[in-house]
Order: C-alpha cells, then sequence, then structure tokens
C-alpha cells in the first residue's frame, strides 16, 4: 500500500504498522486503548475471557494476550503504545516487556544496557 514500506518485510525484526495493519487490527489496538478506562481494567482482571469476547476479538488474539506474548501482539500489528496500556494493567513494566520480547529476563536485558550504577 505505501511504496516507501516495499521490502520491508526482509528487515527482520521490523515490523511495520500501516494503514491495512491498522485496519486488520482494530478491535485489537482499541481493547489495549480502553485500558486507559479503571472499568476496563476491572472487567478484564475480573473476567479476561469475557472482556476480550465483548471486544470482539479473535480466538487467535484472545491467544495472544491471554499469554501475554509481547513480541507476537507486535507481529500480529498491535501498536507498541497502545500495548504499553496493557502492560501496566498486567503490572509489568516497559523494561519487562523489552526483556520479554527479546526472550530474556529483566536482569538478563539490563545486563545488555549501559546503565550508570548508583554510588
Amino acid at each position: 500500500m505505501n511504496p516507501q514500506l516495499e521490502g520491508i518485510e526482509a528487515i527482520t525484526g521490523t515490523y511495520a504498522f500501516d494503514l491495512r495493519v491498522s485496519n486488520r487490527t482494530l478491535k485489537l489496538n482499541r481493547f489495549f486503548w480502553h485500558m486507559i478506562r479503571a472499568e476496563n481494567r476491572e472487567t478484564y482482571l475480573s473476567d479476561p475471557v469475557a472482556a476480550m469476547t465483548a471486544a470482539g476479538l479473535t480466538p487467535e488474539e484472545q491467544a495472544l494476550v491471554q499469554a501475554q506474548d509481547w513480541l507476537g501482539l507486535v507481529r500480529h500489528g498491535v501498536n507498541f503504545f497502545v500495548l504499553e496500556k496493557f502492560a501496566r494493567v498486567v503490572r509489568k513494566t516497559n523494561l519487562e516487556v523489552y526483556a520479554l520480547m527479546r526472550g530474556e529476563t529483566l536482569d538478563e536485558f539490563m545486563a545488555t544496557r549501559r546503565v550508570p550504577t548508583m554510588r
């Protein structure tokens, strides 16, 4: 659709979020966006399946959410900015999500960062 994205799939680890992907994953991205509202967070936490079903998520999408498959969700077409909202609901920090996306523990991930030590 966008000529600037031609060949992007050949770049390992790159998952373009364009209009086509946005349209295909609209319900899932809206589901995560709506986590900004306390009532939606409470509904999800009390009955995840009912919340996801009410949002119209496909069985594949529901499985990705339930597994908290962060990289799988991005590959599927979730915008990371709305995924962050869901991470807070399940009590994950961005750093934990980044580590999990790399298949690492938080400690393993942090060991790869140039973080100043506290004195």
